[in-house]
């Protein structure tokens, strides 16, 4: 088979990804605190078993004992990750939302575990207990953070929250060593990816805004271009498929009919 099928189904399987990265950023563009994902490229290279084993070996025949070297080029995505820039800062007026603005995330309790998340809109359950509007718990201290109904409720920059000037809680901000150890869950959350180096630490350089919502970071213009983009080069890579193709049916074909 031609290389340039090769290269072609490489370029397309690629852009097909780079798609369903823009599609889902563009479906978040409203989502709260949403972070969007970019991509990276790289050179994956096909080895043969020779090319660990270069040296000539002089002291044995003075001709190359191995073959040259022959590595093929495969460009595909190299990495998927979520570019954390700040999203843009909304007033709302509601005394429980609270946006971040900095390097840092808000821990709150799943079924599933203890997860972070920038999306600060919070509520009050029928408890009063502090809560996405998922239903996850808020913590601070690591337990729950329970809020007297009809007070007055103020957030400061350092998460502490107060109910008629008297102190109830501490929210719980954390960030990570480093945020390519950061993986998605799902509802706009975050947990460290399972073999990262990275670890979890206190948010020094984060500030909550009360009567704030941080929005999505997603840049509507630019996802698209990039998506026209996309598109247009994975109709590129088809047509090369294509044309791989009729040429190698005609080569088939003359050889056929040689005789």
């Amino acid at each position: 088979m031609r290389e340039s099928m090769y290269s072609a189904l490489f370029g397309a399987m690629t852009n097909e990804h780079r798609l369903d990265v823009i599609a889902n950023n563009l479906a978040n563009v409203s989502t709260n605190g949403y972070k969007k994902d970019n991509y990276a490229f790289q050179d994956t290279f096909q080895r043969f078993a020779h090319d660990y084993l270069v040296d000539a070996k002089p002291y044995v025949r003075a001709p190359d004992f191995w073959p040259k070297p022959y590595i093929q080029a495969r460009t595909r995505m190299g990495g998927q990750y979520s570019d954390m820039a700040q999203g843009s800062i909304q007033v709302t007026g509601n005394p429980l939302d609270m946006a971040l603005t900095g390097e840092g995330f808000f821990k709150v309790r799943t079924p599933d575990g203890d997860f972070m998340t920038r999306n600060g809109s919070f509520q009050l359950s029928a408890d009063g207990r502090l809560i996405t509007e998922q239903g996850f718990e808020v913590l601070s201290g690591g337990s729950s953070v329970t809020l007297p109904r009809d007070n007055n409720i103020q957030v400061d920059a350092n998460g502490i929250i107060r109910a008629d000037g008297n102190q109830v809680a501490v929210l719980d901000l954390v960030n990570v060593s480093d945020p390519k150890g950061l993986e998605k869950y799902g509802q706009n959350l975050y947990r460290i990816r399972k073999g990262s180096r990275a670890t979890e630490t206190p948010a020094e350089n984060v500030q909550v805004q009360q009567g704030y919502l941080e929005k999505s970071n997603v840049e509507i213009v630019g996802e698209m271009v990039n998506m026209m983009e996309a598109q247009r080069a994975f109709e590129i890579n088809q047509k090369l498929m294509t044309t791989t193709d009729s040429m190698e049916s005609l080569v088939i074909n003359k050889v056929g009919n040689v005789g």
